[in-house]
């Protein structure tokens, strides 16, 4: 077993995302990949207390042991609560089937 573990850390924006690739000690942890990555620097609005850390998709606790080649990816908040939005959606479908005007009888 080798005593390095080579991982990638990223971070997406709307505009752009950042994918920093490094080479750590076996046993290193999610939340010292973030740190050695030099993003937290990079984007200050990053707080490990509140962004939420995912291997591959799957959410991971900061102190999760990494293995060679994981990819460690920094949540963003959401901007609107995807049950809420659905909701929206519903009642404004709700709204046009009522009003029914714009739609074309079927042939």
């Amino acid at each position: 077993m080798s005593d390095k573990i080579h991982v990638q850390v990223a971070y997406a924006l709307p505009e752009r995302q950042d994918i920093v690739t490094m080479e750590l000690a076996a046993g290193a942890t999610a939340q010292q990949a973030v740190e050695a990555s030099g993003l937290l620097q990079k984007y200050p609005d990053i707080d490990l207390a509140k962004n939420k850390l995912g291997v591959f998709s799957k959410l991971v606790k900061a102190d999760q042991v990494l293995r060679d080649r994981d990819r460690v990816e920094i949540y963003r908040a959401l901007i609107a609560d995807p049950k809420e939005v659905r909701r929206q959606r519903a009642a404004e479908g709700k709204v046009l089937k009522k009003g029914g005007g714009d739609a074309e009888p079927a042939a």
